[in-house]
């Protein structure tokens, strides 16, 4: 095994094992962080492969992140087992994306963000439009615990495990898809089209298939945020909740797998913490709502002027800086030693 590949099992080893082991550690309101942590880097994930991979540009996530919450809720409240509502979310994500993405993926660039945020908007109406379905403007109560068989997910720490086995199957997928055939070929797609159509890469085909994927990806944690939360609405699923993912995406590091995780921690974090800072005794009541829309702001234009790439593409590449010059001395010292060598030699 490649010494690379075997330092990559070892840190993905390490990195499930404290994501298993942290929950029991932390306190109910830290482990309800700990569960939104998780279901963002999901969606985020999913949002890195589309636009660091595929090179296609969304600004309507969060559409299908409701769109998973309510196809897992509605079934689950009218009887049907609650865990079939882990498949039934993203499978009727990805089942529209893939509806829609034939004709909304002919679009390029802003025009193609502009088409996702409509998009967007036409189902937060209809979900505030179809009452009898989804609850209206009231929203859905009354949404079954997570539960198989006699055990049911009832506590922050049930949904901390459930959110995080999530998360550790969603990136062992994507794991394996960027290290595959299909994911050199998103690679190339995200480079230029032309060139990857000429190479024989389905470009239709691949631009429509991760956009499904993405969108599965939003419905899986869509449908643990229905069961977790008991009740959805359409305010639960607002435009900044898509710009939100965005700029986790953009801080992590598009195409960066990791970048997903690194993202969704540090700006969930960030957001809380200012938030508690706003909700100190003195403050006005919109502080909060102001610091919210602000940090998302003061984030971006941070990390595109020091880190252009995100965070994790540039602490990767400062490492392969350092492992280059700390192989560099090494190889000159053995070129020196064999010329005093050959020259000994000949003395």
């Amino acid at each position: 095994m490649a010494p690379s590949a075997r330092r990559r099992r070892v840190v993905v080893a390490a990195a499930l094992a404290v994501s298993l082991a942290l929950p029991p550690l932390l306190a109910p309101d830290w482990q309800s962080l700990y569960v939104f942590v998780g279901l963002y880097a999901i969606v985020t994930c999913g949002l890195s492969l589309l636009m660091g991979f595929a090179g296609q540009v969304s600004l309507g996530q969060a559409a299908f992140y409701a769109i998973g919450a309510y196809a897992a809720a509605i079934p689950a409240v009218h009887g049907v087992p609650s865990v079939l509502g882990l498949f039934t979310g993203p499978v009727v994500a990805a089942a529209i994306a893939a509806a829609i993405g034939v004709p909304l993926l002919r679009l390029r660039g802003h025009y193609l963000a502009f088409g996702t945020l409509a998009f967007q908007l036409i189902v937060l109406t209809f979900i505030a439009e179809a009452g009898d379905l989804t609850g209206g403007d009231i929203g859905l109560r009354g949404i079954p615990p997570l539960g198989i068989g006699g055990v049911e997910a009832v506590t922050p720490l049930a949904y901390a495990y459930v959110t995080w086995i999530a998360v550790a199957a969603v990136f062992l997928v994507t794991g394996n898809l960027v290290r595959s055939r299909p994911g050199r070929a998103l690679r190339a797609l995200a480079t230029s089209e032309s060139a990857a159509a000429a190479a024989g890469v389905p470009v239709a085909a691949y631009k429509v298939r991760v956009f499904a994927l993405s969108a599965a990806y939003a419905g899986l944690a869509g449908a643990i945020y229905a069961f977790f939360l008991s009740y959805i609405a359409p305010g639960s699923f607002p435009i900044l909740l898509s710009i939100q993912f965005l700029v986790m995406a953009a801080v992590g590091g598009l195409g960066a797998v990791w970048g997903s995780l690194v993202g969704a921690a540090v700006v969930t974090l960030l957001v809380q913490l200012l938030q508690e800072i706003g909700s100190l005794p003195g403050m006005p009541t919109q502080i909060p709502a102001v610091l919210s829309y602000a940090v998302y702001a003061l984030v971006l234009i941070v990390v595109m002027l020091l880190l252009p790439s995100g965070i994790v593409p540039a602490l990767t590449a400062r490492a392969a800086r350092r492992r280059r010059d700390d192989v560099a001395p090494t190889e000159a010292t053995a070129g020196d030693d064999a010329r005093a060598s050959r020259l000994s030699s000949v003395l």
